[in-house]
């Protein structure tokens, strides 16, 4: 049976030989990475992994500062797990929450200037890890299709996230992904009137 009669027929769509084989990898990656950046994010900043991306999203937010609801976007978690996490940032001194000052009705995260300074000197090794996992053991070739696979994938399974990739990595410097939230959020409430 070729693929287009599999695909188009109304039996259970099992996987090809070659198609499990590459979901079976793709899970173990999605269960062993987050693990591994998570023992290093523990071992050196006593953070997990979905902290230290809310923090990394403060960190590259204009005045370092986002509404929880675009951080809990960036971040991929609910506004419950961010609010959690938020709190024991703000346990640390690292993030404070406050209202937003161009609209009241919301809460926003602030990373501290303590924050700033913590994600300073733990970033470098992070960095150097997600080297050591994913960037040095691919080609350049390989780093070019693992970002466009990583888009399709996130694309198909969480279309705003994808917008926020798009956004965040097209962004200027200054602004990151966590302030294109922001932006992405801006133009959507100009466009619906909300």
């Amino acid at each position: 049976m070729s693929y287009s009669e599999h695909v188009d027929s109304p039996e259970p769509q099992w996987l090809f030989p070659d198609e499990r084989r590459a979901w079976i990898a793709l899970m173990a990656l999605v269960e062993v990475l987050p693990s591994a950046l998570d023992v290093q994010l523990k071992r050196d900043g006593g953070l997990n992994h979905f902290e230290y991306q809310v923090m990394a999203g403060l960190s590259e937010a204009p005045e370092r500062a986002i509404r929880m609801s675009d951080l809990a976007a960036f971040a991929s978690g609910s506004l419950s797990r961010l609010s959690h996490a938020v709190g024991r940032l703000e346990r640390k001194g690292w993030v404070l929450r406050r209202s937003c000052p161009t609209d009241p009705r919301y809460v926003e995260a602030v990373l501290t200037e303590a924050g700033a300074a913590f994600m300073t000197e733990i970033a470098p090794a992070h960095v150097a890890e997600a080297r050591r996992l994913v960037i040095d053991v691919l080609t350049p070739r390989q780093v070019g299709q693992l970002e466009q696979i990583a888009r399709r994938v996130v694309g198909a399974a969480a279309p705003y996230t994808a917008e926020l990739l798009d956004e965040g990595l097209s962004a200027p410097p200054d602004e990151g992904a966590a302030g294109a939230a922001s932006r992405l959020r801006r133009a959507r409430e100009s466009t619906t009137g909300a």
